[in-house]
């Protein structure tokens, strides 16, 4: 019997993708079929699917031509599964010619011709492509523009900014610059949104109103009751309003908290968070930005380490203590929060211009998770027991700090109008709450 196998991505299933597999079929008797995941894209260099892997999966299964159906996840799997599986005809398309010639080692590698005038990302481009606009004062802003260009069906339109100094030259150079938001809504369909959390609000709010969707950094505002507001706006429009924290859409992050709630550590019993970073108010102040432009610790800070807390332990606290060190009103250098619930603690530690171990500690009934500095961008982790020979160590590549990814789940949010963000409401109410008890001083000491 002769062994074939080929990769994809299967993204948008067209007649290309048939042919391909059928000659692909033709060239022996059982045909495997690797479907690249959503994480694994590193020889394209783009994040292009628009559908999930599963999604993917099942138009291959539909044309009844694999035998057998795999996923690839990681570099050099191909090798693996050559070996695995026994393979004597390696199959790709003549687009890939010479890419793969060191397949030979292991079995017979064929290129074929690919079915001219169709392809996935011929499909893409014919979508019109979603126009972001940025909206704020920050380095973030040049991250974020930097990310688009890996994420196909969406482009910048523009910044909206009242200081430009952060800015880059490449932002400086290709696109619209304007201190209005309304220009800058004229030729957008969505914001991105990192201005002061304090003009979230009515920024959020014009937005809807103008009928874009919004991705804003979170906290998406500091009070309950202006959430609740601005999703039934959203709601009513029929458009998306997502919480941007980048670490969730980390692959070893998102790969922590699966092993943490599958029980690999046993019931977690404590969440310990910590971030921060040196603060740049001299820096801001020196060039005229007001205090009130500058993010304080609980916002720059407070939603990222709150976030493994809340994903981890729910959302349904007995109790919290906040405990910050202010340097003036409302802006604090330094912030201790601490949560118990029915069965578990947690406690952060955020602060601006107060320097700490940034790591996160899970602990268990049968060990821990140790996540090392700067644990919200991590692409490593351990696992660790009383016995050191059951430690485990694992590692995933970090592309983009997550802002590619998230950028690609707003997007899936926007065409398939259902919630795609990996933070859930629930999780983004619950940051906000604690944003506004440390402005209206509920459970709060000072220091």
């Amino acid at each position: 019997m002769i062994k074939v196998i080929t990769y994809g991505t299967y993204d948008l299933f067209h007649y290309g993708h048939q042919r391909l597999l059928e000659r692909a079929k033709a060239l022996g008797d059982y045909l495997i079929v690797g479907v690249t995941s959503d994480s694994f894209d590193l020889t394209r260099g783009k994040i292009n699917a628009q559908q999930s892997i599963m999604e993917r999966i099942e138009s291959v299964r539909a044309t009844g031509l694999a035998d057998e159906i795999i996923v690839e996840e990681y570099e050099g799997q191909k090798i693996d599964d050559i070996k695995r599986y026994g393979v004597d005809i390696f199959t790709v398309g003549s687009d890939w010619k010479g890419k793969f010639d060191y397949l030979n080692e292991y079995c017979k590698v064929v290129y074929l011709d690919r079915t001219e005038g169709v392809s996935s990302s011929e499909i893409r481009a014919e979508r019109r492509e979603l126009r972001i606009g940025l909206v704020g004062n920050s380095i973030l802003l040049n991250k974020f523009e930097q990310e688009c260009h890996y994420v196909n069906g969406v482009s910048v339109s523009g910044v909206c900014t009242t200081d430009d100094m952060d800015l880059s030259n490449e932002i400086m150079t290709h696109y619209l610059i304007t201190d209005s938001l309304d220009d800058l809504l004229n030729v957008s369909d969505a914001v991105y949104i990192v201005s002061h959390p304090t003009r979230h609000y009515e920024q959020i709010k014009k937005s809807l109103l103008a009928g874009k969707h919004v991705l804003c950094e979170s906290p998406i505002v500091t009070r309950t009751m202006d959430y609740e507001n601005l999703k039934k706006l959203a709601q009513e429009h029929n458009l998306c309003l997502m919480d941007s924290i980048k670490t969730a859409y980390s692959t070893a992050y998102n790969r922590m908290l699966v092993l943490a709630k599958g029980g690999k550590i046993g019931d977690i019993i404590s969440v310990d968070s910590t971030c921060t970073s040196l603060s740049d108010l001299e820096k801001k102040t020196k060039r005229g930005t007001s205090l009130d432009e500058v993010w304080n610790s609980i916002c720059a800070w407070g939603p990222t380490a709150m976030l493994p807390i809340f994903q981890l332990l729910g959302t349904d606290y007995s109790t919290k203590q906040i405990t910050s060190h202010l340097i003036a009103k409302d802006f604090d250098s330094f912030t201790k929060i601490d949560f118990v619930f029915p069965h578990a603690v947690a406690s952060l530690k955020v602060g601006k211009g107060v320097k700490s171990e940034g790591e996160l500690i899970i602990s268990g009934t049968k060990g821990y998770i140790y996540v090392p500095a700067p644990w919200w961008k991590t692409d490593y982790f351990e696992i660790r027991y009383e016995n050191p020979a059951e430690n485990r160590r694992y590692f995933y590549q970090l592309d983009g700090e997550g802002i590619r990814y998230e950028i690609v789940s707003f997007l899936k949010m926007i065409q398939l109008g259902k919630h795609m963000s990996y933070i859930e409401q629930s999780v983004s109410q619950a940051i906000i709450t604690a944003t506004e008890h440390f402005y209206n001083g509920t459970s709060c000491l000072q220091i």
